[in-house]
Formats: C-alpha cells, sequence, structure tokens
C-alpha cells in the first residue's frame, strides 16, 4: 500500500539520521550535543556503533520513501507466458 503523505517525513528524517551518523562519526563523546546519546563530557571516545545505526536507519528512512515513489503498474521485465 503507497502512502504519499509519508514521502516528505521519510526523506527529513533520513537526511537527519545520516547527519547525525557523521556527527557521531566526527565529534569525540565530549564534543556531542548533551541530548545525543553517548555525550560524555571529558571523553575523547567515538561512537562509531552509534554513527553506523543512525546511518542504517537514515538509508532505511530513505529507501522507505523511494519504495513510496515507485509506480504501481505491471512488473517490468516480465515475459509474456508465451514467450520462451
Amino acid at each position: 500500500m503507497k502512502r504519499p503523505a509519508l514521502i516528505l517525513p521519510a526523506v527529513i528524517l533520513g537526511l537527519a539520521l545520516l547527519v547525525v551518523a557523521v556527527i557521531y562519526w566526527v565529534d569525540s563523546a565530549s564534543a556531542l550535543p548533551s541530548f545525543f546519546p553517548g555525550h560524555s563530557a571529558g571523553s575523547s571516545h567515538h561512537h562509531i556503533k552509534h554513527g553506523i545505526a543512525a546511518a542504517i536507519l537514515g538509508v532505511g528512512c530513505l529507501i522507505f520513501a523511494w519504495f513510496q515513489t515507485g509506480g504501481g503498474g505491471a512488473h517490468h521485465g516480465q515475459r509474456s507466458a508465451g514467450a520462451t
């Protein structure tokens, strides 16, 4: 079932999660905004796994939006029953 109303929110959320992933990869735990999970004052640790999780979720949202924009017609590349 296609839900066109969800396309724009999914794209915005996907892009935001990709930005969050980059922030996790680039900044140390002490440089993260205080509302980010993993923020720790005085720490030089980078949260690579948090960044990977955010990136996977971001790509998932973008893929969801992409599938919502797809056509609802017949499958492309299908052969007819009589073709060999």
